[in-house]
């Protein structure tokens, strides 16, 4: 069974720096992608970032392209998400994905959200002052 939790969440003041963390078991970062997602209300889910199992391929939309930084410790299975210079636009629930049977979802992300059928609950990301 595939489980992946996320934590690393909170309140932080615009400008400041948030790292979460998805911690996976049942299937191997050696050989599955992991892709960040976040969902603000009222707003469509959108993908922040994915890492492929050999780190080749990572992506980023615009809205944070320079300010957050995907990485992952193969050997405590977790994929980190390091968000820096965070803005009134970036709180949102954000939540890490895998698609069991579909190594390679970096290949199509974010399209490939469709594709993944092992969700994290999610962690509350908060931008105020």
């Amino acid at each position: 069974q595939v489980q992946l939790v996320e934590s690393g969440g909170g309140l932080v003041q615009p400008g400041g720096s948030l790292r979460l963390s998805c911690v996976v078991s049942g299937l191997s970062l050696d050989l599955y992608a992991i892709g960040w997602f976040r969902q603000a209300p009222g707003k469509k889910r959108e993908g922040v970032s994915c890492i492929s199992s050999s780190d080749s391929i990572t992506y980023y939309p615009d809205s944070v392209k320079g300010r957050f930084a995907i990485s992952k410790d193969n050997a405590k299975n977790t994929v980190y998400l390091q968000m820096n210079s965070l803005a009134p636009e970036d709180p949102a629930v954000y939540y890490c994905a895998a698609a069991s049977s579909w190594p390679h979802v970096c290949d199509s992300f974010p399209g490939s959200a469709n594709s993944m059928d092992s969700w994290g609950k999610g962690t509350l990301v908060t931008v105020s002052s």
